[in-house]
């Protein structure tokens, strides 16, 4: 899936990045920091309701290219900043995350294999 679908699934904003051509092949919904590390990624996106700037730190070192912030938060300019920095996509959906993640799931993503 393409960045590109998932804004279309999620009736979401991109904040920062260009989500033209970045390919999505599984998705992670976490708060939890540390399950997000224990998530064995695959092209993947993570979707967070944590809004610090360790998520984008998070997302550089397990190599995901897109996070998506759920239930509207707003991520401040730092973060976008250090998004843009690392080349990830960032988007924002009012949907909860499990809307969100039952959207990306019918829409045909799949979550990936736990390490």
């Amino acid at each position: 899936m393409k960045v590109t679908e998932a804004v279309k699934l999620l009736e979401a904003d991109v904040l920062c990045g260009d989500a033209g051509d970045v390919e999505i092949c599984s998705a992670c919904g976490s708060d939890m920091m540390s399950d997000v590390l224990a998530f064995v990624k695959e092209q993947a996106c993570l979707l967070t309701g944590l809004v610090n700037p360790q998520v984008i730190r998070t997302a550089e070192m397990m190599d995901i290219k897109c996070v998506i912030f759920v239930r509207g938060k707003k991520p401040d300019e730092d973060i976008l900043s250090l998004a843009r920095a690392k080349d990830i996509v960032v988007l924002r959906t009012g949907m909860s995350m499990f809307s969100a993640c039952g959207a990306l799931y019918s829409g045909g993503l799949r979550g990936g294999k736990p390490a």
